[in-house]
């Protein structure tokens, strides 16, 4: 199998997966959810699709326990969809990368807003300026 083609039936299971979950699944467990990616088997039949919930702790393990409670019908609605010899078995992840991210980039923020930046006269010279100055 083509890794061209994996990665472009990832990309329509990744598509096809949010559009499922956006527009036909009622469960109001199911809060706000991104599929951030698909990892497809090289022989098609298993898809690990990473999901990221917005929310705290609450929020996102019932988000993920209506997500798996639905997986059989996202499944079979893929299937429906992909028109391809085997509907590959979905395994939902949980998707922590935004979330640390996120954190990371406050912490940077947080830091830079921390560190005071000294003035330019109290700067070290270089080399350079101090060749310059004493010749």
């Amino acid at each position: 199998m083509s890794s061209r083609r994996i990665e472009r039936l990832s990309e329509v299971i990744r598509q096809e997966v949010s559009k499922i979950i956006l527009y036909e699944l009622k469960d109001p467990r199911i809060g706000f959810i991104t599929i951030t990616t698909v990892e497809l088997t090289p022989d098609l039949r298993h898809a690990k699709v990473y999901v990221s919930i917005m929310g705290g702790d609450t929020i996102q393990k019932r988000t993920f326990q209506g997500l798996e409670h639905a997986r059989g019908f996202i499944q079979s609605e893929v299937g429906k969809r992909l028109q391809i010899k085997f509907t590959p078995h979905l395994t939902f992840c949980l998707d922590e990368s935004i979330k640390k991210s996120i954190h990371i980039a406050k912490l940077i923020d947080d830091a830079v807003r921390g560190i005071e930046v000294p003035h330019e006269e109290t700067l070290p010279e270089t080399e350079e300026e101090n060749d310059e100055n004493h010749s």
